[in-house]
């Protein structure tokens, strides 16, 4: 039997503290690790979440918990899962569970006690591993360790059937592929995703951009997007995208998925706009418009940018320019590390400094604070002479 050693999660107090109070409520056994903790453990992967899985019902889990003087959360009691929070850690514990109903994205649920049935209702094979509080790892499939090890994302039973219980699967399966899978994407998991994409139209906006936004993050996910586009899924959510050159060029450049997402379209802000809205992207992915940019850009020129659109937009600008011109590298990176690095400054003058000089509050300060910014970023934001160049302007024929 595999064993997961040298994992800090599950000896930490927090863990013990946990699935000691579930065992003394259900007995030696009763509580098992669940899923990612397990997978990662496996493959020397990180790990993030620490969930686990147990024959307790959700109200037994729930006395439990607050038995041993930690916080319990009800955070899904009809399908079984209750949040424990220890040492400030949350660890999901579920209750075993088979499907009763299923209709595409929700099921009904009924508890069980036996590991296998609720195996069998996860969907891939290596989500499908337990292990116990002693790191004992479980694999009621017969294939989730194999499949870790291999890089092989494979649906637990039949992959059809799997999709028509949720068909956010199909998302998941690409996703997963790019973080964990190696090699060529499972056949059968493919013609699945091929056949019932259109499913995925039941699916709301946010999930489909939380999964899209992961899967652009992994660490290279040109495989994924090229099998994505290759069985029409790709097509089904963003119809407008299309993978090619300047999507492979982004992916070699940096790991931003947001960069990597504005690649897949044309330099359209309308569209990207369009998308966004459509997707409901969260604002910090929706508001980063790109300005128009060039590589032959001079210092000033960058710096003004930066001040006008803000130093992100103008490095994600510089980041496409940079995909759909390689061969630019040098000219590129120099021009990133200068919208990166550099800080906008406040604007050295204000009505304050106009009031002292007779003009009164009112259309014309404001006129006048507008002219002196865009001759000071013209002039690449100079620190002294401030005051000069303010009285020229107020004593200029045009005021």
């Amino acid at each position: 039997m595999r064993r997961l050693d040298d994992q800090p999660w599950l000896t930490a107090p927090a863990t013990r503290a946990v699935m000691a109070a579930l065992e003394a409520a259900g007995g030696p056994g009763c509580a098992r690790f669940v899923g990612g903790c397990v997978r990662n453990a496996l493959i020397g992967a990180p790990v993030a979440d620490v969930d686990i899985a147990t024959t307790l019902k959700p109200e037994e889990t729930d006395r439990a918990i607050r038995a041993a003087g930690l916080k319990a959360v009800p955070t899904g009691m009809a399908h079984g899962t209750v949040t424990a929070v220890s040492e400030r850690q949350p660890f999901e514990i579920t209750t075993l569970r088979r499907d009763v109903s299923t209709d595409g994205r929700n099921a009904t649920v009924a508890f069980t006690d036996d590991w296998a049935e609720d195996a069998a209702r996860r969907d891939f094979r290596l989500n499908a591993l337990y292990a116990d509080g002693e790191g004992r790892v479980f694999d009621p499939t017969g294939e989730g360790v194999t499949d870790a090890a291999a890089g092989r994302i494979v649906f637990v039973g039949d992959p059809e059937t799997r999709i028509r219980e949720d068909y956010l699967r199909i998302l998941r399966f690409f996703r997963f592929f790019a973080w964990y899978g190696r090699g060529e994407p499972d056949a059968a998991a493919l013609a699945a995703c091929r056949a019932l994409a259109s499913g995925m139209t039941r699916l709301s906006a946010e999930r489909v951009s939380k999964e899209l936004m992961t899967l652009l993050a992994a660490p290279d996910p040109r495989v994924a997007m090229a099998a994505m586009a290759e069985a029409g899924v790709l097509a089904q959510i963003l119809p407008e995208a299309e993978t090619g050159p300047m999507f492979e060029a982004a992916v070699e450049q940096g790991s931003d998925p947001v960069i990597r997402l504005m690649t897949l379209f044309p330099a359209d802000e309308a569209l990207v706009r369009v998308v966004s809205a459509r997707l409901r992207f969260p604002n910090a992915t929706r508001d980063r418009p790109a300005p128009v940019v060039s590589l032959t850009m001079n210092d000033a020129e960058v710096r003004a940018a930066a001040y006008r659109h803000g130093a992100r937009a103008v490095a994600d600008a510089l980041h496409r320019r940079w995909a759909e011109s390689p061969i630019n590298d040098a000219s590129a990176r120099r021009l990133l590390a200068l919208a990166e690095g550099w800080r906008r400054p406040s604007m050295p003058v204000g009505g304050r400094e106009l009031a002292r000089l007779g003009v009164e509050p009112g259309p014309e300060t404001g006129r006048l604070l507008k002219a002196f910014e865009e001759g000071w970023i013209a002039d690449d934001f100079p620190s002294d002479g401030h005051a000069e160049r303010l009285a020229a302007l107020v004593t200029s024929p045009r005021g």
